[in-house]
């Protein structure tokens, strides 16, 4: 495949992105969705004490839950952790920090962080002592909101099912969820894709993620999404 944009990559290169003590965005719902191939490169690597922000915890075995599972995040930024029960655990032992935020406004902060602004303003959560934590308030016409931080991070990583040189984005029915916020949302984005298609090849209608928020691509070996199911 041509690279005229210098975009398309290995996996071995976009690993020396990712370090102990960094923040990784990443895309993904239950596991649909996220970068396997970059995942288990981040797990081999060996990094640690990642702060991760995302939709949710995964599964144990799938997606993000191993990250999880094996202990490399000290912190974790998300709307739920439920469908893992590993997180939950490590969270009441101490030795997982999670921070909830309600899915359409975590969603909300991920997308404002994309866009270059500092915070939005919310009243979802205002009277509810674990939303409301720690976050300041401000009266706007008489109403009291929470104001809630944009959130960014060193790396995004997202899964597309196609891209071209440039890095515009095709996914792939509901495993889109939150990608293409995330996308927008790196210092570096790092997009793992099924198939690298010439320039001209996508419909631009189609197009989901511009290239222009896209700074790698790498070609996936492969996920069976129903595992997450199982």
């Amino acid at each position: 495949m041509e690279n005229p944009y210098g975009k398309i990559t290995t996996l071995e290169r976009v690993l020396e992105f990712f370090h102990d003590e960094m923040t990784l965005m990443f895309g993904g719902f239950g596991g649909v969705g996220s970068p396997p191939t970059v995942i288990d490169g981040i797990l081999e690597k060996g990094v640690r004490n990642i702060t991760l922000i995302g939709n949710d915890t995964g599964f144990p075995h799938i997606g993000i839950g191993k990250i999880i599972s094996q202990e490399r995040a000290k912190k974790v930024i998300a709307s739920h952790i439920g469908s893992n029960p590993v997180a939950g655990q490590l969270m009441n032992r101490g030795k997982l920090e999670v921070d909830f935020s309600p899915q359409g406004i975590l969603a909300e902060r991920i997308r404002a962080g994309g866009v270059g602004l500092a915070a939005i303003l919310s009243d979802i959560g205002v009277d509810n002592e674990i939303v409301a934590a720690n976050k300041p308030h401000y009266q706007l016409d008489g109403k009291d909101y929470l104001i809630e931080t944009a959130l960014t991070a060193e790396v995004a990583i997202v899964y597309a099912k196609k891209a071209d040189p440039y890095g515009n984005l095709i996914y792939d029915k509901s495993a889109r969820n939150t990608n293409p916020l995330v996308a927008m949302a790196g210092n570096v984005t790092i997009a793992e894709v099924e198939e690298i298609v010439p320039m001209g090849s996508l419909n631009p209608e189609e197009i989901i993620t511009p290239g222009v928020f896209v700074d790698y691509i790498i070609q996936s070996k492969g996920v069976n999404w129903k595992w997450a199911w199982e």
